[in-house]
């Protein structure tokens, strides 16, 4: 991915957006912000992970790699098509305005996916049956076994019981437990394969109108997937597990800029010599899927496939772990080849962050990947500050912040009066620096050499550290913050229009 054009976009999760029912979906509000990156001069539209969340509300943790949130799906689109009712979405509990309360948007969004999905079986040889059976038939190879999946953790699961935890002939996926499961909970399956077509469906179709606006997805695929998820209890051979299934050795990272004992981030660890004698194909058909969902796909935790933090799944933190060697070009190498442009390339950005060495960069390199620059990271006092905009260059991500950092009006708040002063002094302003030193930095990044630069939302809305999406290493209170359109007024776009257009990155 060389030679990038130069654009600008905003970071904002869909859960993040307005909307009536607890959370933000891929319904009208979606649409309404697609047309406002449009009046901003933007052509970029960030998502985090589009999976179920998972412990914590975290969509890092999702229980399906290939899954999409069936709680992002648009129940007034449901209601258009007859499968729902005025008096299904009438009864709307008061749901928090600018935040998502997970459990009560999952009882009320779920048990109208519920009755939408009866009434939809209930009618037969429709042109919209023919669709669904299509759409299951295409995505078998990952959705039967994550409706199975998702049956059986209702029937055998709840209250933190893992997939190892079920009947032993159901965890081990014995063929004949396997046979009579399909058979018992068919009809659940059939709810959860309902769920996945219409989340596709919703889902392509709010791609297709951003993309005919001049506005590209950028997706983000997680390196590592959940212990509790689909693909370990499917493919087990393919992770680092114990005799009885359960993760061995799980991932994280040292010590950093986030915690002072490293982050557990508990996931298991791949089998990467399984993956290369089957040729990456997991790998290969995970990307196909995350690239159908979007444009450009920024790969989490890039340097894990140099080099990965190895922790005994015993372990309480990540202190006591080490790095052990990944699988380094060879999985770039085998999705190229089925998934790469007429040049061999993939569209996809490393994210490069925390302890990078010189051989993650080689490899970034040789792979020709765009790393990430964090201006956060980039005044600690050393002009060779890597995140330091006059040393990018043009193959490069700029951000303010990300979802895992403060924004950056709380991140300034927090700083020593000596501190602001060195970035004022950077900057080259005075008060009006003081004032507004969110637009100030998304001046910086927007004139910055990097070819791409995204801005979360925010810091265009001068929001402070009560308005952040995730704190690292704590498991819960991420993940639910929404805005309001009332906080958006006619200056936010304008004032993002007119850098891109100062700064060569508007693509009208």
């Amino acid at each position: 991915m060389t030679s990038l054009p130069r654009q600008s976009g905003i970071l904002l999760h869909p859960t993040s957006l307005p909307g009536p029912h607890g959370s933000g979906d891929l319904g009208p509000a979606a649409y309404h912000f697609v047309d406002w990156l449009v009046a901003a001069g933007q052509s970029l539209w960030q998502v985090l992970p589009l999976g179920s969340v998972g412990p914590g509300n975290s969509p890092y943790i999702s229980p399906s790699a290939f899954a999409g949130n069936e709680l992002l799906i648009d129940l007034s689109q449901l209601r258009d098509a007859g499968w729902l009712t005025d008096v299904d979405l009438a009864s709307v509990p008061e749901f928090p305005e600018t935040r998502v309360d997970y459990a009560s948007v999952r009882d009320f969004r779920v048990a109208r996916l519920r009755r939408a999905a009866k009434r939809f079986f209930g009618r037969k040889n429709t042109p919209e049956q023919s669709a669904f059976e299509a759409f299951c038939s295409a995505a078998r190879d990952w959705l039967d076994d994550y409706a199975l999946f998702m049956a059986l953790d209702i029937a055998h699961g709840g209250n933190g019981r893992m997939w190892q935890d079920w009947p032993a002939p159901l965890a081990q996926r014995q063929p004949v437990a396997l046979k009579e499961a399909l058979l018992k909970y068919a009809d659940e399956m059939k709810f959860w394969k309902f769920c996945q077509w219409r989340f596709h469906d919703q889902w392509a179709k709010l791609k297709d109108y951003a993309n005919a606006r001049h506005i590209e997805i950028v997706g983000d695929l997680p390196i590592f997937v959940a212990a509790h998820s689909a693909d370990v209890w499917s493919n087990p051979g393919l992770f680092d597990l114990d005799k009885k299934g359960r993760p061995r050795v799980v991932a994280g990272v040292p010590p950093d800029y986030f915690s002072a004992t490293g982050q557990r981030w508990g996931n298991p660890l791949y089998r990467w010599p399984a993956h290369a004698a089957e040729g990456y194909r997991w790998w290969i058909e995970r990307m196909r899927q995350t690239m159908k969902l979007c444009d450009v796909v920024r790969i989490d935790h890039f340097r894990g496939f140099e080099s990965f933090w190895e922790i005994p799944a015993t372990a309480k933190t990540a202190i006591d772990g080490k790095w052990r060697p990944g699988p380094g070009e060879a999985v770039f190498a085998a999705m190229r080849r089925e998934l790469g442009d007429a040049q061999g390339r993939l569209r996809i950005i490393a994210e490069d962050l925390g302890i990078i060495t010189p051989e993650v960069n080689a490899l970034r390199e040789a792979i020709g990947l765009p790393g990430m620059r964090i201006l956060q990271f980039a005044f600690d006092g050393d002009a060779n500050n890597l995140y330091l905009p006059h040393n990018y260059d043009a193959n490069t991500v700029v951000y303010t912040g990300t979802h895992d950092n403060d924004t950056t009006l709380g991140w300034w708040k927090s700083l020593r009066p000596s501190e602001r002063d060195h970035i004022i002094n950077y900057l080259g302003g005075g008060a009006e620096a003081r004032a507004e030193p969110q637009w100030h930095l998304i001046r910086l990044a927007n004139s910055s050499v990097a070819a791409l630069c995204v801005i979360p939302m925010q810091d265009v809305l001068g929001l402070d550290s009560t308005h952040r999406m995730n704190q690292p290493s704590l498991s819960e209170g991420s993940w639910e913050w929404r805005f309001t359109w009332k906080w958006v007024d006619a200056s936010h776009a304008h004032r993002l229009a007119e850098l891109a257009r100062l700064y060569g990155r508007h693509r009208a």
